[in-house]
């Protein structure tokens, strides 16, 4: 019987990635997202509303009868700081970030817990380490995330789950490229010089890759990593350590 695995935001970027390597590895593969996707098992799922997260994971649950695997890994990115923020945008970002994390966890506990085992994945960022500028509420649910997985791996150990945070820094994707565009639209400046110069901030000297986080989640999930719980797993290219 294949292993059953569910990825939230899995239809493009570090999810796209984790879905295909996930298949690669023989899991049945069920993406929850807003956009549709033909790869793994679609599921139109508002990850910001938790009832439409519970409802979901609870019908893959009584269809698969286990979950051996979560990804949580939808999410949006913002450019702010605490004065430009205001109530609304700041729980809009909360709601998708932190509480649909919450929300798919919550739900896939009690399956893990019946079977004994479990491997879970939240897709934090370099930001669940570092502070950086103009990122107040994205910084703060990326700190929360962190958060999340520590104190998970330690009340769900007993129960051989473990929980650990992917920290990806500057990944090449969608986002990347929006938040780009967005920043070049606003000032003026070149995409392609503003591409290079976040590349050359890394010490790695270029932006990664999301079959590289893909790569480091399916570890993750595997058995291989048997003995690591309650983890910042670092996938910056260097970034964190300078």
């Amino acid at each position: 019987m294949s292993k059953v695995a569910v990825v939230t935001g899995g239809t493009k970027g570090i999810g796209l990635a984790v879905v295909k390597r996930l298949l690669s590895n023989g899991y049945k593969v069920h993406n929850l997202d807003i956009e549709p996707s033909e790869t793994g098992i679609f599921h139109q799922c508002d990850v910001s509303d938790v009832s439409a997260v519970q409802s979901c994971i609870n019908a893959i649950c009584e269809q698969s009868k286990r979950i051996d695997v979560l990804v949580s890994n939808a999410g949006k990115h913002l450019s702010a700081n605490i004065e430009s923020t205001d109530e609304q945008t700041l729980d809009a970002l909360f709601a998708l970030n932190v509480k649909g994390a919450y929300a798919a966890v919550q739900s896939v506990l009690p399956s893990m817990k019946a079977q004994n085992s479990g491997a879970i994945i939240l897709v934090a960022s370099d930001q669940a380490i570092i502070g950086k500028q103009n990122s107040f509420a994205y910084n703060l649910t990326k700190h929360a995330l962190a958060s999340m997985a520590k104190t998970t791996a330690l009340d769900y150990a007993s129960f051989n789950i473990r929980v650990n945070a992917v920290c990806p820094g500057t990944i090449e994707t969608p986002l990347f490229h929006n938040a780009i565009d967005a920043y070049c639209a606003k000032s003026g400046a070149n995409k392609a010089e503003i591409v290079a110069e976040e590349a050359s901030l890394q010490p790695l000297n270029r932006l990664g890759q999301a079959d590289e986080v893909a790569a480091l989640v399916s570890f993750l999930a595997s058995d291989d990593a048997s003995f690591i719980t309650g983890s910042l797993q670092s996938i910056d290219g260097g970034y964190t350590a300078q």
